[in-house]
């Protein structure tokens, strides 16, 4: 039985809170105490799901003095206000990727969080995921020699899922940079030892009626000169999940007649009406279905599409089932075992930090560095140059296996 609980309070009722609702409501080192979101939906299904509090405002929430961490998810441009809020109330943070939108806007957290004297955690990003994870062990150990060379791509229909207006403008941190790279340069920084000297990126923003970014592609060089190449595209026509088996994001098996169905979904809706359908799949939303959690052994790992890491002496892939190991003689799967509660590694370094007083890995110095990278290809792109990077820090010490 676990011996403490942590009491937490959730900033904001959306999409991201409905991808963790099911971690948050299931492991038992967690009470869901309170949630904030100005639609009422969301806040009436809330408190009859789990029998807490209701707020309209973040303000609300972080007064609460049940409340002693708060899960921020709400959009991305007002991160820094809301966890300067929580940690003025002396809240611990657990905070959505990407952390901010600007790296004075993280610092600001960073410097408020400690002058409060608590915990501040960057996440859900797919570098909680068990085989990425294992995959950095594996490098720890120092058996296939130090990785040389990371490839990563992701093909998705990111940017035909309804969005708000916000989400279609860079300058309020829409588009996939901020929402996606912010995922996968976490991966490859975590992996690639962390420490990025230069970046240079090439962006793509091809549909008017989008008008964000919605694809790039990037050359990332580390201090040690290893290198990572990594891709994403959103416009909703290849699937990278091809080269997972057809395992989904979330770990589960991929209907594939539904390709093309968002981009189609989206144009049958009349124009105006696209925030109606962003708020339909919200918590309480008209389209909410709560995600059902499979038993493990009916699922696979969450994942951020195919990478490829070159060590010196073997190829690394981290996927779905554990982590394929392709050395001199042999091609073999490390099997990593899957989760009873999804996201269930977000809790572990959360609880770790704040009752363990361990320090975190995607702590505030840790994810200011993973946005710097995402700034600079935007940058990058821009100005048509080689980015050099400032803020960067290695893989914390403590978390070295």
């Amino acid at each position: 039985m676990t011996a403490r609980q942590l009491k937490m309070g959730v900033a904001g009722l959306g999409r991201a809170f409905t991808i963790m609702a099911p971690t948050l409501a299931n492991d038992p080192r967690i009470r869901l105490a309170a949630g904030a979101d100005p639609l009422p939906e969301g806040r009436e299904l809330f408190a009859s799901q789990f029998g807490a509090k209701t707020y309209s405002t973040v303000e609300e929430l972080c007064a609460d003095p049940d409340v002693e961490v708060v899960y921020i998810a709400t959009p991305h441009q007002h991160h820094a206000e809301h966890v300067r809020i929580a940690t003025a109330h002396g809240k611990h943070v657990l905070v959505e990727k990407p952390m901010a939108i600007s790296v004075a806007q993280c610092r600001a957290m960073i410097d408020a969080a400690e002058a409060a004297h608590v915990v501040l955690v960057v996440g859900h990003s797919h570098s909680f995921n068990a085989p990425v994870l294992r995959t950095r062990e594996i490098i720890e150990s120092g058996v296939y020699g130090k990785p040389r060379m990371i490839s990563a791509l992701n093909f998705t229909d990111f940017l035909y899922r309804p969005r708000r207006p916000e989400e279609l403008d860079t300058a309020q941190g829409g588009g996939v940079i901020f929402s996606q790279a912010a995922h996968q340069i976490d991966i490859v920084r975590l992996i690639g030892g962390g420490r990025v000297k230069s970046v240079r990126a090439m962006t793509g923003a091809w549909d008017a009626a989008r008008p964000t970014e919605g694809a790039y592609a990037a050359l990332l060089t580390f201090e040690d000169d290893s290198f990572a190449s990594v891709t994403y595209s959103g416009y909703a026509h290849f699937d990278s999940d091809e080269l997972t088996g057809w395992i989904g994001e979330m770990g589960a098996p991929k209907d594939r007649s539904r390709y093309g169905a968002m981009r189609k979904a989206l144009h049958a809706a009349s124009p105006g009406q696209e925030t109606v359908l962003k708020a339909a799949r919200n918590f309480g939303g008209r389209d909410y279905a709560p995600a059902p959690i499979a038993p493990a052994g009916a699922r696979l790992h969450q994942h951020f599409g195919f990478m490829i890491v070159s060590c010196e002496r073997a190829d690394l892939r981290p996927q779905p089932d554990g982590v394929m190991i392709y050395d001199d003689t042999a091609a073999r799967l490390d099997p990593v075992p899957v989760p009873e509660i999804p996201r269930s590694e977000v809790i572990d370094e959360l609880y770790a930090a704040i009752v363990d007083a361990t320090p975190p890995l995607h702590n505030g110095e840790w994810s200011l560095a993973t946005l710097e990278v995402c700034l600079a290809m935007l940058q990058s792109a821009r100005e048509k140059k080689d980015i050099h990077l400032r803020h960067q820090i290695g893989v914390p010490r403590e978390q070295r296996k």
